[in-house]
């Protein structure tokens, strides 16, 4: 039996597609630095892979308060 040259992962729906989307570079117009809007502290706590809890979100505010906008910085690239 002829063997495929297909990956399982690009024979199933969407396989290639998915692939082709991982090995291609982010469109600039997809990346932002958050500088278009205010950064509040839920959007520091989810940056920091973490779920919001009050306590959480209080550091987040003195962060922000010590560092302003700027401190969203440390999370992204």
């Amino acid at each position: 039996m002829p063997q495929s040259s297909e990956s399982p992962e690009s024979s199933e729906s969407g396989g290639s597609e998915e692939r082709r989307h991982t090995e291609l570079p982010t469109p600039d117009r997809k990346l932002h630095t958050g500088a278009e809007g205010p950064v509040d502290p839920e959007d520091l706590v989810r940056l920091s892979g973490r779920e919001p809890t009050p306590e959480l979100l209080e550091e987040a505010r003195q962060l922000l308060a010590e560092e302003g906008p700027s401190a969203i910085e440390r999370y992204l690239p």
